[in-house]
């Protein structure tokens, strides 16, 4: 088999990402250190349940997943983390409506669907290299409130027989009326990853958006596995806005921020008093950012801008039909390196772009129709465009 791949790569010029994927199996780069290993969608299954009965379905719903702290998995929305998922990058959103932050995929558990466990999300993995040299993702946000509540209760409704009720059936889909969120990553190196996100109003008014690009610590110091606890905090001696992260097996790491956002800092800790009634270890817990953001509270977040997990805040009214981008930097470059989002960040993302796309024509055999070729390297650009909708069973 390999000798038959290595002729096929020989009747041919190589790509770029062949070469990584190279330099990767060799051990001479790790390009696959850093990937899409973070779940969309953590709670309510197996992989965090420490019930007596193992009643996994009922021990970790998802009214507690923005408040209690998992061990062994984190979860997000779009995000990336390292192969052994010590630090986390997501996405987390707010349309101003929404009860709590939009910062994992929503769905029933296999005890609330009349199907088993459903995702009642409308999300798509657009493109991506098997090094993750570039990928990207779009999701599907609706500018009235979640319905979470009401996919809940009309599913409980249904039996087997009957179809599923889809967030499409509540209507808040209606006119257009949501953002399609794209987030785009880059790898400059094998620890230094470009990340682009672009909102986009498909509605017919002005709608209000919160971006809040998070970056965390999965908590490996307060059940036995790591006593030796990370930090984040505000890098004041960056020339740009920037997180630096502080830990013990990866060094330190900065998370470079255009513009001047909010900086909001937590720890990734449980809030044993809202879910449990006993006292907190800290007075920054994990869902503290939800509660300044969705709640304002003021003392919710940590005046001294450090902890183990923090989000840049960004918000803007955005038009019918306008981007609201933003662009970051994951990397290991030290402030004045000159590696924040000047220079070559926009370079890098086109040339990742073209060599995946590149590399995806390669593997296409030349006999396949050029229309039939396009699908097969990724969907067709209109297809995400305004006034339409694709939905995934």
């Amino acid at each position: 088999m390999a000798d038959k791949r290595n002729k096929r790569i020989a009747a041919r010029t190589v790509t770029q990402e062949e070469l990584r994927l190279e330099q990767d199996r060799n051990r001479k780069a790790n390009w696959k250190r850093w990937g899409p290993y973070l779940s969309e969608r953590q709670w309510g299954t197996v992989r965090e349940d420490y019930s007596a009965q193992g009643a996994a379905w009922d021990y970790f719903p998802h009214d507690h997943a923005r408040s209690r702290a998992y061990r062994w998995g984190e979860d997000g929305l779009g995000g990336i983390c390292d192969r052994h998922q010590y630090i986390c990058f997501a996405l987390a959103l707010w349309n101003g409506k929404d009860p709590i932050l939009k910062e994992r995929l929503f769905g029933l558990t296999g005890n609330e669907g009349n199907h088993g466990e459903d995702v009642k999300e409308y999300y798509f993995y657009l493109d991506s290299t098997p090094t993750h040299s570039y990928m990207k993702f779009l999701y599907k946000y609706p500018q009235a409130e979640f319905p979470y509540g009401r996919l809940v209760e009309e599913n409980r409704k249904r039996g087997k027989r009957d179809l599923e009720y889809e967030l499409i059936d509540t209507g808040v889909f209606d006119d257009d009326r949501y953002f399609d969120v794209y987030i785009e990553y880059a790898k400059a190196g094998t620890e230094d990853i470009l990340v682009r996100i672009d909102a986009i109003n498909r509605g017919p008014e002005a709608a209000p958006l919160h971006l809040l690009p998070t970056v965390w610590f999965r908590n490996t110091w307060s059940w036995g596995l790591d006593e030796r606890r990370p930090r984040l905090r505000r890098d004041e001696g960056a020339e740009i806005a920037a997180i630096k992260l502080a830990h013990y097996y990866y060094g330190n790491r900065w998370l470079y921020c255009e513009g001047a956002p909010e900086m909001l800092f937590a720890e990734n800790e449980t809030n044993y008093r809202k879910l449990y009634g006993a006292d907190n270890e800290s007075p920054y817990v994990k869902d503290s950012i939800d509660d300044y953001v969705i709640h304002s509270r003021k003392d919710a977040v940590n005046p001294a801008q450090s902890g183990t997990k923090a989000a840049a805040r960004y918000g803007k009214m955005v038009a019918p039909g306008e981007s609201f981008a933003v662009q970051l930097r994951l990397t290991d470059a030290a402030p004045g390196s000159g590696k924040s989002l000047n220079g070559d960040f926009a370079k890098v993302l086109d040339q990742r772009r073209a060599e995946a796309d590149e590399f995806h024509r390669a593997l296409i055999p030349a006999a396949v129709a050029p229309d039939r070729a396009a699908s097969c390297a990724k969907p067709p650009a209109d297809c995400y465009g305004a006034n339409s909708f694709i939905i995934t069973m």
